[in-house]
């Protein structure tokens, strides 16, 4: 555990966010009768996503929407929040976090397009929008 500077508020580093708890099953889609596949938008948002500031080590809380096109595979939703979860105790910039997302979902799901999208809470009159894709 590390400590915020001047501060008794615990928090853990990075290597503790468990991007192995991601399952993805197949993506099977049949085709249309025009002969081609369909490119599906798949959707999820939380609004639940929490992390710590390493700087202050208070906490960061998020609206997190992940948006992709599936290739060959999907994620499974129930290992999506608990791998969110492994963020909760983590000291970790908003913007470090909306790549290490992103960075986890693409080697998971290998999409054919993904975009991460982190709105996080006002926090000293500042609203903070991190965007990959």
């Amino acid at each position: 555990m590390v400590k915020a500077e001047g501060l008794k508020l615990p928090f853990e580093t990075p290597d503790k966010i468990a991007p192995e708890t991601l399952e993805v099953f197949p993506y099977t889609l049949p085709e249309l009768k025009v002969g081609r596949i369909p490119k599906q938008l798949i959707t999820y948002t939380t609004k639940e996503f929490s992390a710590v500031c390493p700087f202050s080590g208070l906490p960061d809380i998020a609206t997190v929407t992940i948006e992709y096109v599936p290739d060959k595979k999907v994620l499974e939703l129930k290992s999506l929040k608990y791998y969110f979860l492994s963020y909760r105790n983590v000291g970790i910039y908003q913007e470090h976090a909306t790549q290490k997302i992103f960075a986890d979902l693409q080697k998971a799901l290998c999409p054919q397009k993904l975009k991460v999208t982190t709105l996080y809470n006002t926090r000293g009159g500042l609203d903070t929008t991190c965007v990959l894709e």
